[in-house]
């Protein structure tokens, strides 16, 4: 009996940057009517590698057949047309239009918006992804807005949908209804290369994966015969470190206050924040689940200064009334802030490490970088030292010893920034999606330090979509949606079921009991 010819095989693909291999001599195979994961820490070079799959970047050496034959993909246009779709990690959306205009937008040829409302309702009912096509998308939730994007390329009629990450931005139950989609689409014969640090999710829904390290297939397994710590194992090359948390560590004096903050949306997509009220103590990691879009970052850029309260009483950090002032004077309190958003937000892409380094710290912190008398000079020695400190802390992993940040992996980037802000020894810290898209070797990394952090008497607020994470760190956990904060509960007395009834706006845990 001879083997079944593969829906797409990649043989020997290698993509360089200058002397650099992010893909190295890869080698995979998707057979037809598989859900195929790929896996592998940042920087492994996943993305490489699904890029030149879908034409974005064209491969240095090594050949792609597509059922049987050699192909050139020199466009997302060229694989559209043999048959693969892609859905990106970020979305590509216009909230200003409607979901069939958005649709038609991303189509190679020329449709009209009532053929495409008429073929996405279709598709939508017959795949489980409720969708209206007259919608605005400023008005639906993430998880509706994923399900645009799946319709849009489920419209092309694809062999081969690529999906990464998919469900980061989405509830338990909203990835339930996706994993049915993916079901469906495997038993009509068409395939999945499913891009997750989710591993129990992979071990649930995946028939195969690849596992990549250091741009290299280092081997493929059936994922449902291993288990989240092997499959770790797998992508890391040895243990990956157990998070430590002491249940029974002492809390001590309230740090971090909210008071019925309200907050104005800025733009008319924004979320208002209504009524909002949260106390940390120190010693304590209150996580705040949600769905994305429901007012994380609204509240980040409230606890953090960027957008400045009406009530200075709104927001209190260590005893004092701070809602008037902005991240520098909040900074000064003791208070420290991570961003969800690395590159612009939380460092410059161009700078040196070091420089973005000396660029966080405020007046306070930045003496040990300066010498002289009243013309101040920068120690660029000390910042190298601390920039080298840090990095070894939370084993940044870079090329040079003070590269752009621009030029380190996401995961790698985000170490840096949680380790600067930890590197001060914050009071309170505030944290948005610390460990979004990183790898479990990372993310673990970065977990512990901020147990650790709590444990050292800091209060520290962790706005997170990742339930794996907020059961890891949380001692308490809440949940925010439409604008709104759930009441707080001790972490020790959630489910995922509730905490997924929550983000959907079940303000109340009887109400998410009794269901």
């Amino acid at each position: 009996m001879t083997k079944a010819e593969p829906l797409l095989a990649v043989e020997g693909l290698t993509k360089l940057f200058g002397s650099f291999a992010a893909c190295q001599g890869i080698d995979l195979e998707i057979g037809h009517g598989e859900i195929h994961a790929l896996l592998g820490e940042n920087g492994a070079g996943k993305s490489t590698l699904v890029k030149m799959l879908f034409g974005i970047l064209a491969p240095s050496s090594g050949r792609v057949l597509w059922q049987g034959q050699q192909e050139d993909i020199i466009s997302p246009a060229a694989a559209r047309k043999l048959g693969i779709g892609m859905v990106f990690q970020h979305f590509s959306l216009f909230e200003a239009l409607t979901v069939a205009e958005n649709i038609a937008l991303a189509l190679d040829e020329k449709v009209s918006i009532d053929e495409i409302s008429h073929k996405a309702a279709e598709l939508s009912k017959a795949y489980g992804l409720p969708l209206d096509p007259a919608a605005h998308v400023a008005d639906l939730s993430v998880g509706e807005r994923q399900r645009i994007e799946i319709v849009r390329a489920l419209l092309q009629n694809p062999k081969l949908i690529i999906l990464d990450e998919p469900t980061s931005v989405l509830t338990p139950q909203e990835a339930d209804r996706l994993f049915e989609t993916l079901f469906k689409l495997k038993a009509e014969g068409r395939s999945v290369l499913y891009i997750s640090h989710r591993l129990e999710e992979v071990q649930r829904i995946c028939d195969r994966a690849t596992v990549l390290r250091q741009g290299k297939v280092t081997g493929t397994c059936d994922p449902r015969g291993e288990t989240p710590a092997s499959l770790a194992r797998m992508m890391v090359g040895g243990e990956v470190a157990t998070v430590l948390r002491d249940d029974e560590a002492p809390v001590g004096d309230v740090q971090l206050e909210v008071r019925h903050l309200n907050l104005r949306p800025r733009t008319p997509f924004a979320m208002p924040l209504k009524d909002l009220s949260l106390r940390v103590r120190a010693g304590e990691v209150l996580a705040i689940a949600g769905v994305a879009g429901n007012g994380q970052g609204e509240l980040f850029d409230a606890l953090s200064g960027e957008y400045i309260s009406e009530e200075n009483d709104a927001v209190r950090i260590r005893g004092r009334s701070v809602g008037r002032l902005g991240i520098t004077g909040r900074r000064l309190l003791g208070a420290g802030f991570v961003p969800e958003e690395r590159n612009g937000h939380g460092a410059v892409s161009a700078l040196a490490l070091s420089d973005n380094l000396l660029l966080a710290r405020n007046q306070s912190d930045a003496r040990a970088f300066l010498s002289g008398g009243w013309l101040k000079l920068i120690r660029h020695d000390a910042v190298r030292m601390a920039t080298q400190r840090i990095c070894e802390v939370m084993d940044v992993r870079k090329s040079g010893l003070d590269p752009a940040a621009g030029s380190l992996s996401g995961g790698n980037l985000q170490k840096f920034i949680v380790g600067r802000e930890l590197d001060r020894q914050p009071a309170v810290l505030v944290v948005n999606q610390p460990t979004w898209g990183v790898d479990a070797g990372a993310a673990s990394r970065i977990r512990q330090a901020l147990i650790n952090l709590a444990r050292a008497g800091s209060a520290v607020v962790v706005i997170s979509q990742d339930l794996d994470e907020i059961f890891e760190v949380a001692t308490a956990i809440a949940a925010i949606s439409e604008g709104q904060l759930s009441e707080i509960y001790p972490a020790a007395t959630m489910t995922r079921e509730k905490i997924g009834l929550l983000m959907g706006g079940m303000h109340g845990l009887e109400t998410a009991n009794a269901h």
